[in-house]
Parts: C-alpha cells; sequence; structure tokens
C-alpha cells in the first residue's frame, strides 16, 4: 500500500472536565499514535496540530471559549476532507465520532487499530 495522509482522532476534551493534565494525555495519546502511523511510513495529521496555534494565536482566552470554538472542530472537518482515511483511537467523544462519519461521508477509509493499516511501501 502506498503511503496514507491519516487524520488520528481521539478524544480531546471528552471525559477530562477540562482539566489540562487530562486534555494532555488525550494529546500525548494521539501524538504517540501519529508517530507509530509515521514509523509505519504514513503522513500522520491531527486537528490539533492545526487548530491549536491558531486558537492561541487568535486570542482565545480559554477551552470553550468563542474563539476555541469558532477555530477547533472546523479545522478538523476542513482537514478530514483531505486526508485518504481516519483513525479512530482512545475512548468516547463526540468530536472524534463527528470525524469519523464524515471521513466515511467523505468516502475515506476508516480505520479503529493501527494493525488494520498496512505499512506503506
Amino acid at each position: 500500500m502506498s503511503s496514507q495522509l491519516i487524520l488520528v482522532a481521539g478524544p480531546y476534551r471528552s471525559g477530562t472536565n477540562d482539566d489540562p493534565v487530562l486534555i494532555a494525555r488525550n494529546v500525548e495519546a494521539m501524538t504517540e499514535t501519529s508517530l507509530k502511523l509515521f514509523r509505519a511510513g504514513h503522513l500522520p495529521v491531527m486537528g490539533e496540530w492545526f487548530a491549536l496555534p491558531l486558537i492561541e494565536h487568535a486570542g482565545s482566552t480559554g477551552i470553550g471559549d468563542p474563539v476555541f470554538n469558532e477555530i477547533f472542530h472546523p479545522i478538523s472537518r476542513r482537514l478530514v476532507a483531505k486526508c485518504d482515511a481516519c483513525l479512530r483511537i482512545g475512548g468516547p467523544s463526540s468530536g472524534a465520532d463527528e470525524m469519523v462519519a464524515l471521513a466515511r461521508q467523505h468516502g475515506k477509509r476508516i480505520y479503529s487499530s493501527l494493525e488494520e493499516i498496512p505499512a506503506a511501501t
């Protein structure tokens, strides 16, 4: 299989009560998965990589404020349309589930584990 651009979709805020330590753990899980995808020859991408710097630059004062909401999910919605596939990881997350649904609507491959994804040749 050729290299794929794969959106890693997992919980960000879900189940954290917006606790920064728990959010950081969720981001770490997605980042670790992204590293494994990269090492398998794919190009991983996370909406957080695009959204968080823009949110900060736009002057957000905290998670869930109007600036955050203007950018956070819309970035991933646009990004999923550009990807070849979506890998859903982690526990419950309405945002990650939305990314899977959008990927499906766009005819993208949906993976639910790293083991399903062949290494790139």
